[in-house]
């Protein structure tokens, strides 16, 4: 039977309290203790994309704020309003007005703040200086080194870490309880390993896969999150090795057309599975350097079959040399 998919998971499973946060408690801790004495300095939430930031900022204004908190609180996108105006504008006008609820402080919360243009942080910096007594300005990025100095200094500084394989396990498992989903226990393993420490990529690749309605395997899982089977990844790759160019690239296509793939998620793909090659340190370190050029060519514009055929006959070469 197929799962009624009425709301996102990942908004629905949003944790609402700060210690409901999986995997950050370094982070969260400290936040707990500006919940308790009432009072913050401008934060800057730093890491990668699905460890938590956004949802720390909400969680932290609303155990801030209680019921109050939507009026105190304001959200943007910085991708979609990075320029000089919206500083001007949007944000100046929001932080000068008073907090509501006899609040002492108001929060804007600025998510992917590193695409924030260079003029418009260093009006930013003004902004929160000026109105710092009444608003407090919470900027979220995956780059700090994006972020103006001027701004960094004005900050106290979260750097949030990828989440641990048990973390992302331990809140999969509560959403497959809770939801229903018919799950066998390796496609579990397999989305915690293709998440990589990114829940928030984890939790929508299993709504996807439990929006098919029938028992995930891990086949679903891999055609889910759009990444080959690595066994088949690496059988091309030992095929090549082993001297059978044209095997290699035949396997080639059957992965690229049968998961859909382009020239750059394959290029990663066999980029993660050199370390399984039982080839020397030194051939590996050579695939490397080998699999960079190949890279930035495709990037470039290079004809991704043309390029991942002249890796393979690499490879090729490669086994050629030791047998």
């Amino acid at each position: 039977m197929r799962i009624p998919m009425n709301e996102i998971w990942t908004e629905k499973y949003r944790p609402k309290a700060l210690s409901e946060v999986v995997g950050q408690k370094h982070v969260t801790e400290r936040l707990e203790a500006y919940v308790r004495t009432g009072n913050m300095p401008h934060l800057l939430f730093t890491g990668p994309a699905g460890t938590g930031k956004t949802t720390c900022a909400l969680a932290l204004a609303k155990e801030l704020y209680s019921d109050s908190w939507k009026g105190n609180f304001m959200e943007l996108n910085a991708s979609d309003e990075r320029g000089i105006d919206v500083v001007r504008g949007k944000i100046k006008e929001f932080a000068r007005t008073a907090p509501l609820g006899g609040a002492d402080f108001k929060i804007i919360f600025m998510d992917e703040a590193d695409a924030l243009t260079t003029d418009a942080q260093a009006a930013l910096r003004r902004t929160m200086e000026k109105y710092s007594r009444i608003c407090r300005f919470v900027l979220s990025c995956n780059y700090a080194s994006k972020i103006i100095d001027p701004i960094q200094s004005r900050c106290a500084v979260f750097r949030f870490k990828p989440l641990t394989q048990e973390d992302v396990k331990g809140f999969l498992e509560k959403l497959v309880a809770a939801e229903g989903v018919k799950i066998v226990p390796e496609a579990v393993e397999g989305l915690v390993h293709v998440s990589r420490g990114d829940m928030r990529r984890a939790v929508n690749s299993l709504q996807v896969a439990a929006s098919m309605g029938k028992l995930i395997d891990m086949d679903t899982i891999y055609q889910t999150v759009g990444i080959a089977n690595p066994e088949e990844v690496k059988n091309m790759l030992e095929t090549a090795i082993s001297g059978n160019f044209v095997a290699a690239r035949n396997m080639l296509d059957e992965i690229m057309i049968g998961y859909g793939l382009s020239g750059q998620d394959i290029i990663k793909q066999i980029h993660g599975s050199f370390f399984e090659l039982g080839i020397s340190d030194s051939d590996k370190v050579r695939l490397m350097d080998k699999t960079g050029e190949i890279e930035f060519r495709i990037i470039e514009g290079s004809n991704e079959r043309i390029q991942l055929e002249a890796l393979l006959a690499y490879l090729v070469m490669v086994g050629g040399n030791n047998r």
